[in-house]
């Protein structure tokens, strides 16, 4: 089984193909640019980009958007994450808001999927905390900031292997696969 998966991100499209491949679908990148509305509402954020790569390629396919909601921010940034951490950068996202409170933030992947006729969404979500000083690798975005609640390390320090094993990403994408398998996509 394959899909279409529309994105520039080659962090996300190599996890992402990583995660369904294990579950016995086949990611078929897509390297479009999609312009994001922004919006703190994911859902809306991945209807409306999940439509405008529809128009662009006229194909099923899905889209996906990741961002983090800060207790202390009432949900902030949701779909505004990639503003606020193109904005704020690792070391004041640390510095801000670095705590050791468990469930301080939401790591939520949103899932939106195309087939020409509707759409079907599907969200992952885990809880944390941000780390006191980034840690690990910076190249993909907040990794490097966040820390699983129960765990000691970052993402970024995790490395693929057990981030995909846990992360907001792998629970929206098991929902997924899951849809594709019971309806023959």
């Amino acid at each position: 089984m394959k899909v279409r998966f529309v994105s520039r991100n080659e962090f996300k499209l190599t996890e992402t193909a990583t995660i369904l491949q294990s579950l016995g679908v086949e990611v078929v990148p897509v390297k479009e640019t999609i312009e994001e509305l922004q919006t703190t509402d994911a859902s809306r954020l991945v209807r409306d980009k999940a439509l405008r790569a529809f128009a662009k390629i006229g194909r099923e396919l899905f889209v996906e958007h990741t961002g983090l909601r800060l207790k202390v921010l009432n949900g902030l940034p949701g779909g505004l994450t990639q503003v606020f951490w193109d904005t704020l950068k690792a070391d004041k996202v640390s510095e801000l808001f670095g705590s050791e409170e468990e469930g301080s933030v939401e790591a939520v992947t949103d899932l939106c999927y195309v087939d020409g006729r509707q759409f079907h969404e599907f969200s992952g979500v885990i809880t944390g905390r941000i780390s006191k000083q980034p840690k690990g690798s910076r190249d993909f975005q907040w990794d490097c900031v966040f820390i699983p609640d129960k765990k000691s390390h970052t993402f970024a320090e995790m490395g693929p292997d057990e981030k995909n094993k846990i992360s907001m990403r792998k629970k929206a994408l098991d929902a997924f696969a899951a849809f594709l398998k019971k309806n023959g996509s």
